[in-house]
């Protein structure tokens, strides 16, 4: 089930008051009880933390699996963006300049072809997100991510693999296994500033 604008306006709301308590306390936030019954869901969610207001990646960290509640799912992964391991943590002062996105999963489908070239139509960009998986290689990209990077399909898959620690054209050469999921994204248009659905096309 889609959320709507309301139920995404309150996901990301909680997750700046989540990021906020946790820089203060170094604890999560303890779950609030809701209105919106939806929110109690078990889904996969990314938070995405960006410079305001150049735009720039300042962490990104999710739950893939469905797991948690999506009110759950928002409080650790919010509070995990903070310290992505790929930038220093984040800091207190440093929450003003950022602004908030979370983009909340569909269920993963899996792709089933009869030979890998076949992978090229099943896949649409700007509304596919996509999971690799081969033994303990994992790598994942959000819908978002080929539009912002301007790739195409064929780019989409090596940079995929890539992710996952394999070689760019292991999904030709290798029994991957693939999954497709969409997504719905909500943003803060300005750091604490409104909040909207994001479209990719």
């Amino acid at each position: 089930m889609k959320l709507n604008i309301k139920e995404g306006e309150y996901l990301v709301k909680l997750a700046r008051t989540s990021i906020s308590h946790y820089l203060k306390n170094l604890v999560p936030l303890n779950p609030p009880k809701t209105n919106f019954p939806i929110l109690l869901e078990k889904r996969g969610i990314f938070c995405t933390l960006l410079k305001y207001p150049e735009n720039k990646l300042r962490g990104c960290i999710g739950l893939i699996a469905p797991e948690k509640s999506l009110i759950n799912a928002t409080i650790e992964s919010s509070c995990s963006a903070t310290q992505d391991p790929r930038f220093l943590p984040l800091k207190l002062e440093e929450l003003k300049k950022i602004t908030v996105e979370l983009t909340i999963l569909t269920e993963f489908q899996k792709i089933s072809v009869s030979e890998p070239r076949d992978y090229l139509n099943e896949i649409k960009i700007g509304e596919d997100g996509l999971c690799l998986k081969y033994h303990y290689h994992t790598g994942v990209f959000l819908p978002q991510v080929p539009i912002e990077q301007n790739w195409d399909t064929k780019t989409y898959l090596s940079e995929l693999c890539q992710k996952a620690g394999l070689v760019e054209d292991s999904w030709v050469t290798l029994p991957i296994k693939l999954y497709k999921f969409q997504a719905q994204i909500f943003s803060e248009a300005e750091p604490d500033g409104k909040i909207f659905e994001k479209k990719l096309t």
